[in-house]
């Protein structure tokens, strides 16, 4: 039984990429095949770490070709934004990321399926891709950001 889950685990594009990630890629697939969260440095991309109900409000003005890997953590309130190495530049002034320095553990699920409290909105693909951090400031800084109705004005 244990070799089928691992080999479905193996199988899937997106968990693979992220256990090559992790310092020791086969305890990965390890804490994933136990229903764990595994640690995942951030040494190939970057963490973007905003309040889950922030990162649901972007996610559903980003046009979807321009959308990337997005974890939610229910418990923690809190969602991370995988992006690219060098978006520190271009995240400097939105005031609603912060981004986590490289090497930063993130505890990821699987890409399939739920574990503690956390979930992929959307998954990794296995293809490497990150959401462009320009998109990403454009939906969540200055003018971006989450917008309160019109009735809490009275």
């Amino acid at each position: 039984m244990a070799a089928s889950t691992r080999k479905t685990a193996e199988s899937e594009p997106g968990d693979s990429w992220l256990a090559k990630c992790a310092r020791r890629p086969q305890l990965a697939h390890e804490v994933w095949e136990m229903g764990g969260l595994a640690p995942i440095h951030c040494t190939r991309w970057l963490a973007a770490e905003t309040q889950l109900v922030t990162a649901l409000q972007a996610a559903r003005r980003l046009p979807t070709r321009e959308s990337g890997p997005l974890l939610m953590a229910f418990g923690l309130d809190t969602a991370w934004w995988l992006v690219p190495l060098d978006a520190a530049e271009q995240l400097a002034d939105v005031r609603l990321i912060t981004l986590r320095p490289h090497g930063w553990p993130l505890h990821c699920p699987p890409t399939h399926r739920a574990a503690a409290g956390r979930v992929w909105l959307e998954a990794p693909d296995g293809s490497g891709r990150v959401i462009d951090p320009v998109y990403l400031a454009a939906v969540l800084g200055p003018g971006g950001g989450p917008r309160l109705p019109a009735e809490a004005f009275g």
